[in-house]
């Protein structure tokens, strides 16, 4: 049946204002600013440090805006100076939920290095200077704002909505994230995850990249230690413990680790070689067949090597102990090597390679106990990434998303071993800002407008996948 145009044009209206009234009140966010910009003061002039961390300062704020704006909140706390806290903004239950979580500890500080109080928050040229500016407390404030904005438009939502603020993320895992995964999981249980770990690269003055993380590296550190014998500094000897630590520790920096590609890596270099120049494109496409002429792996081992470390098990030493006086050799040195491995990386394989890299029996390589677990990566054909990659193409056209695997670690880990789906986000920054001023930086800052980006992006997303169609 053909519908007249007239009421095909009612019918349009009517669908409009439905959707209108389904996702609340527009937001104007112009006007939630001045609002944003306080709060997000206030969370980075909590001092949060860890340790001792004392997140429960954190909390208690929070608590009292919940407590003002009539959403109810539970806190939990194995530490009760390190207390979590969740929020819950119910939905019609039609979808399973959406957690927001950030973590509210700071790596601490060394004061020297800064030219203002770390905690004053202080707005300066157009920033907000302060330990936890861009980790993680402007993931924070964007998931505060909101649940508040959540509370005052009246939108109407298919799913929950849940509001973590964890502690530990930093430092102690065991009063954060692992606590409530393992004793208080149904609180937080959600089919999709919102946090910090992406970006958005602004290259001059236009917004190129929106980095989503979807996958993480795993922490497996180890120790080697060298065992010889001790003696006169004065009498050398062919077992000196730090001699074969030493050739140990340079076989392993030097050792070019099997190159691995998952699905986020691949999409990220295929989308990556699409926006870039022709000269770094055809780099990033000869990585695609998994065997890219030697030239490539060391131009980016040198030039770009965040994006080296995405494609392998990285094995960085950081830590060298031997010896206690210059006249005395000891009988033993040890080194500690940071290790990150892919998803899906055999330990026990690794350290048997690693082992006959260095071919030495008198070098013992140590594991440490993993602190976070293993799980799938999360999947590029989901709602939650569908819904990400069309707020970017609304707030930043012409940007790609890229998928993208984390070379650090975060409280993700833990979630997505429970099979949970999720996924990084993060504000706008330069690479040299960024470079210079961002996650654990001696001089932390975010400019106020990525925050207020972060906090509309936040939004826009988890409304397009909570309110009804």
């Amino acid at each position: 049946m053909r519908i007249p145009v007239v009421r095909r044009t009612a019918l349009l209206s009517l669908a409009a204002a439905w959707g209108a009234w389904a996702q609340g009140t527009p937001i104007d966010w112009k006007a939630q600013q001045a609002e944003t910009l306080a709060r997000f003061r206030a969370l980075v002039q909590i001092d949060s440090s860890g340790p001792p961390g004392n997140e429960t300062r954190v909390v208690d704020y929070l608590k009292g805006v919940f407590a003002e704006a009539g959403i109810p909140a539970q806190v939990f706390a194995q530490d009760p100076a390190r207390a979590n806290l969740v929020a819950r903004m119910p939905g019609n239950g039609k979808k399973r939920p959406v957690l927001l979580l950030a973590h509210t500890d700071v790596v601490g500080v060394q004061r020297e290095k800064w030219p203002m109080d770390p905690f004053a928050a202080i707005v300066k040229d157009g920033y907000v200077w302060g330990r936890g500016t861009t980790d993680d407390k402007d993931k924070l404030v964007s998931n505060l704002m909101l649940m508040l904005l959540m509370k005052r438009s009246g939108a109407t939502l298919d799913r929950d909505i849940i509001f973590l603020a964890e502690s530990g993320e930093e430092s102690a895992t065991e009063v954060g994230i692992d606590f409530m995964v393992e004793k208080h999981f149904d609180a937080i249980d959600a089919e999709f995850a919102l946090t910090e770990g992406g970006s958005v690269t602004i290259e001059g003055g236009k917004a190129t990249a929106v980095t989503v993380s979807t996958t993480e590296k795993l922490p497996r550190r180890a120790r080697l230690v060298a065992a010889g014998t001790s003696g006169h500094g004065s009498i050398p000897r062919l077992d000196n413990a730090i001699a074969h630590l030493s050739a140990a520790v340079a076989k392993v920096s030097a050792w070019v680790t099997p190159l691995s590609l998952n699905e986020t890596t691949r999409a990220y270099f295929e989308r990556l070689a699409a926006i870039s120049p022709p000269g770094r494109a055809a780099r990033y496409r000869a990585l695609l067949n998994g065997k890219p002429p030697a030239p490539v792996e060391r131009y980016l081992a040198a030039n770009e090597p965040q994006r080296y470390s995405m494609l392998r098990t990285s094995v960085s030493p950081t830590i060298i102990k031997g010896g206690f006086q210059a006249n005395v050799i000891p009988s033993e040195a040890e080194a500690t090597l940071d290790i990150r491995m892919t998803p899906g990386e055999d330990a026990g394989k690794f350290f048997e390679a690693m082992a006959k890299v260095i071919d030495d029996p008198s070098v013992k390589i140590v594991p440490s106990t993993a602190k976070r677990p293993a799980g799938a990566p999360s999947g590029l054909n989901t709602d939650m990434f569908r819904a990400l990659e069309a707020v970017s193409k609304q707030m930043y056209p012409g940007a790609a998303t890229l998928p993208m695997m984390m070379t650090g670690a975060t409280d993700m880990a833990e979630l997505r071993a429970k099979g949970m789906q999720c996924y990084g986000i993060g504000p706008e920054s330069m690479d040299e800002e960024f470079a210079a001023h961002g996650w654990h930086s001696d001089v932390e800052r975010a400019t106020a407008s990525s925050i207020y980006k972060l906090a509309e992006f936040t939004w826009k997303a988890v409304m397009e996948v909570a309110a009804p169609k």
